[in-house]
């Protein structure tokens, strides 16, 4: 049986107004010893990238390579300098740092400024001059990425760089490390709206098999949690989820990525230890966005096991976290998303309906925070308040169009169909609210939820749940939050609506199933109301 984590002893020791904050021990840190200095020594992984570089440089430059399969960007910006400045002719050296100015190619790409940075060390490199064919062409294949206009979209840049990798690995084919970077961009490139995963599986054999040849590459294990991080998929990365953070426990990266396989299959105590560890090396490295990102993973993790003390005490301390000058994606949807969630998970409408916009350069990070105030209002009983963020999410869907940004554009219609269905409800038009719910949550299917975040706000057809369960159709709502389950499974909400349901329509098989389900999944302590109706009809003969 697996250890729970003890919300008293593992919890983040999070800021307050006037005292400095300092991470709690997560248990799951206990295996690793320490040295004299109370630090851990570095563990990264091992990677070998042939290079001509001097001999001299080649720790050096091994180093910034485990640091750039983890994601370190920062860290490995430095170890790049760091070798181009004891080997000024190390051309390739330049390739990895225009490489790390994409960022998480999972995300939203790089700033107009880093863009100019990129290919300022594109040119230094083409000026030093490759001393090989192979280290020529990862210098043009980075260039691809950064070619073009500054307004060029981030997935059309994605596209060149991973035909251009590919070129390399076909050019290669012996080449490990390249083979190894054109199955991560081959992820890259997945369209969330095609089911097969055709991409993300082509690239997970290349990856399964240089993972058995390099079992300490972390680039390897990492880049296989991003192609299985698909539901019907989900399992298939657990066993590299369980390897990673032991191969990289010093990159806060590396401890965060198999929480999203965690996630995607309901492993909620795993994904509290992996977050846990995750945000006490972030913060201790500085590294504000892995620090929020992991927050954000560890608030969800937490309302799932209805430890809602342990939650809030996480949003809150986020609020403490301080601000990077310009947020990236990472951070500024864990800003929107912790405050959302605790809200709408608890079932608190009126404090949803409260929470405040602050507005980002990511409209559909601001969207996340209207379809949380608009839910909240219309569930509220206030559909005017409602309304007014249901306008604000339709001209956000309007601009993401404009900018042919088509899946956020998506994400957010599907907010705005939701808001609309209980502004709907709220106004008494029953019917029309069903089929705008069932209408969103049929569009939602299409595609999947952005690796940026756990999950959606609430998944559409958990909320079509509760719509029809709220209109007397009990057998109806237990198939909706079955189907919800499919793609997210083990969330409270669902087991819980799902556990109503089918004791309405008489089901008493299935509501006791889901009702155990929630029983045994929750904090033996958790007091949320939800849980102890549960328990009461699990009680009662």
């Amino acid at each position: 049986m697996r250890t729970r984590v003890d919300p008293a002893a593992s919890l983040l020791a999070l800021w307050l107004a006037a005292a400095t904050a300092a991470w709690a021990h997560s248990p799951a840190e206990s295996s690793h010893a320490h040295g004299a200095s109370g630090k851990a020594p570095e563990q990264l992984g091992r990677v070998s990238f042939e290079n001509s570089c001097a001999a001299a440089v080649q720790p050096r430059f091994e180093r910034a390579m485990a640091l750039l399969h983890s994601f370190w960007w920062r860290e490995c910006e430095q170890a790049f300098r760091q070798v181009l400045e004891h080997d000024p002719d190390c051309a390739v050296a330049t390739w990895g740092l225009a490489a790390i100015l994409i960022g998480n190619p999972f995300a939203g790409g790089p700033s107009a400024a880093q863009i100019v940075q990129a290919q300022q060390a594109i040119e230094r490199g083409r000026a030093i001059g490759a001393k090989t064919e192979r280290e020529r062409m990862f210098i043009e294949a980075v260039a691809q990425y950064f070619g073009g206009a500054p307004e060029r979209a981030h997935a059309a840049r994605m596209q060149s760089l991973a035909d251009a990798v590919e070129g390399v690995a076909r050019r290669f084919p012996d080449d490990d490390e390249a083979q190894i970077f054109a199955a991560l961009y081959r992820t890259v490139t997945q369209d969330p709206t095609e089911q097969s995963f055709a991409s993300a599986l082509r690239a997970a054999a290349v990856l399964e098999a240089q993972s058995r040849k390099h079992p300490d590459h972390p680039g390897a294990a990492h880049y296989l949690i991003h192609s299985y991080d698909y539901p019907p998929i989900a399992a298939r990365g657990l066993e590299a989820a369980r390897r990673y953070a032991e191969i990289a426990p010093s990159a806060p990266h590396a401890l965060h990525m198999p929480s999203h396989i965690f996630t995607r299959v309901g492993a909620w105590q795993d994904s509290v230890a992996s977050n846990l560890r995750s945000a006490r090396v972030a913060e201790a490295e500085g590294d504000l966005e892995d620090q929020l990102h992991a927050m954000d993973y560890l608030a969800y993790a937490y309302l799932q096991l209805a430890q809602d003390a342990a939650a809030q005490r996480v949003v809150e301390g986020a609020r403490h976290v301080p601000r990077s000058a310009s947020p990236g994606l990472g951070e500024a949807y864990a800003r929107a998303a912790m405050p959302a969630r605790h809200a709408i998970e608890r079932g608190a409408w009126k404090e949803a309906a409260q929470l405040q916009v602050q507005p980002t350069r990511f409209a559909f990070v601001d969207a996340f925070t209207h379809a949380a105030r608009a839910i909240g209002a219309a569930r509220s009983a206030d559909a005017a308040a409602a309304q007014r963020d249901a306008d604000a999410l339709a001209r956000i869907v309007d601009a993401l169009r404009a900018a042919r940004n088509a899946y956020w554009a998506t994400e957010v219609e599907v907010q705005r169909l939701g808001a609309s269905a209980w502004i709907a409800f709220a106004r008494g038009h029953r019917e029309a609210a069903i089929d705008l719910m069932r209408a969103a949550a049929d569009l939602e299917d299409t595609s999947e939820k952005h690796g940026v975040s756990p999950g959606r706000l609430v998944p559409a057809r958990e909320l079509l749940g509760d719509m029809l369960l709220e209109s007397g159709q009990p057998a109806e709502a237990l198939a909706q939050y079955e189907r919800a389950q499919v793609r997210d499974p083990n969330r409270f909400r669902s087991l819980h609506g799902a556990g109503q349901a089918a004791a309405q329509a008489g089901r008493r098989d299935r509501a006791r199933h889901h009702f155990e389900r929630l029983r045994d999944m929750a904090d033996p302590g958790a007091q949320r109301p939800e849980l102890e109706h549960a328990r009461r009809h699990l009680a009662s003969p």
